[in-house]
């Protein structure tokens, strides 16, 4: 956990995570390709764009134009194909919007190429973000959340991600009334790790102040399991992990480096992960029924997703 956030004045801060997509390479009729959309403070973060993304988000009641950054994992389509699209639907409904792409090496190339790919006037100031992503790193930092990436083992350059609130330091309201300190410049102070005189009493933070614990989801796309996995998830809320195979399926799994359920749920034990949630299905399972029991033999807290399915950290 990085720094801990002192400010009595920020809102009770949480996210929610709406799963737009659960297929792996091809839709289905129950399922959409990869897309996750993330709500965090003021933000929201999208987390892959395969093609029918908008779509999904226009069914979900999520306003396109709530897209502030994209998270690219991979360059294969199905995470990719629908951002040309989004981009055109922002830019038409709020002109000079500003939106940010992270992606791995070569996001920048293939962004310029996309937006080669058809003829429309991209209106909103798009900033891309290309990272080389060697190790665990942060590259986003604000004064209340973060997001990290970590480099995933795939065919191409693939990186997860996490998105943390900070722990942060706050006011306990009920220890103020029971010291007589009511509303003034002194809870700044106080929140601030400043001792104060109130009615001629000296004040000292700890007496009135408690920590918030910090908050962590983490995204885990196409790869094979790797230390970067664990690292990322340590003590995560939430663990979204793509799982495109059951366990009789181990073989394909690592010929097409990806994981299966078993996978998933060893890895969620050891790092300690409170819910692990399961995606990015193989068009073969009509249902998820053996992915999810594959999983709960191991981690119990273990759920498969399900386009729409919403999920508040």
């Amino acid at each position: 956990m990085r720094g801990t956030n002192i400010n009595t004045q920020l809102p009770n801060m949480m996210m929610e995570l709406t799963i737009l997509g659960t297929s792996s390479m091809v839709p289905t009729k129950e399922r959409n390709v990869s897309g996750y959309f993330l709500s965090v403070s003021n933000e929201g973060i999208l987390l892959d764009c395969g093609e029918g993304t908008q779509r999904q988000m226009n069914i979900a009641g999520i306003k396109r134009t709530n897209v502030t950054r994209v998270l690219l994992s991979h360059w294969h389509g199905d995470h990719v194909a629908g951002l040309v699209g989004l981009l055109q639907t922002i830019g038409n409904a709020e002109p000079d919007k500003i939106v940010y792409v992270h992606g791995p090496k070569g996001t920048k190339k293939h962004v310029k190429h996309m937006l080669q790919s058809c003829v429309f006037e991209n209106k909103i100031k798009l900033v891309v973000n290309e990272h080389d992503i060697k190790k665990r790193t942060v590259i986003k930092e604000t004064q209340d959340w973060y997001i990290e990436a970590a480099p995933m083992t795939h065919s191409i350059p693939c990186i997860g991600y996490a998105i943390s609130i900070k722990e942060s330091l706050r006011i306990d309201v009920e220890k103020a009334k029971r010291l007589g300190i009511g509303e003034g410049p002194w809870m700044k102070q106080l929140s601030e790790g400043e001792n104060v005189i109130v009615k001629g009493k000296k004040i000292k933070p700890e007496q009135i102040t408690k920590i918030k614990s910090g908050k962590k989801i983490v995204y885990i796309p196409d790869t094979t399991p790797n230390k970067y996995i664990l690292e990322l998830a340590q003590d995560a809320e939430v663990m979204l992990i793509e799982s495109t195979y059951d366990h009789d399926l181990q073989e394909k799994a690592e010929k097409y480096q990806h994981l299966t359920a078993v996978d998933c749920a060893n890895m969620a034990q050891q790092a300690n992960v409170k819910r692990l949630v399961l995606t990015h299905f193989s068009q073969r399972y009509k249902t998820t029924k053996k992915i999810e029991e594959d999983a709960r033999s191991i981690f119990p807290e273990a759920v498969c997703a399900y386009d729409f399915m919403k999920i508040k950290i």
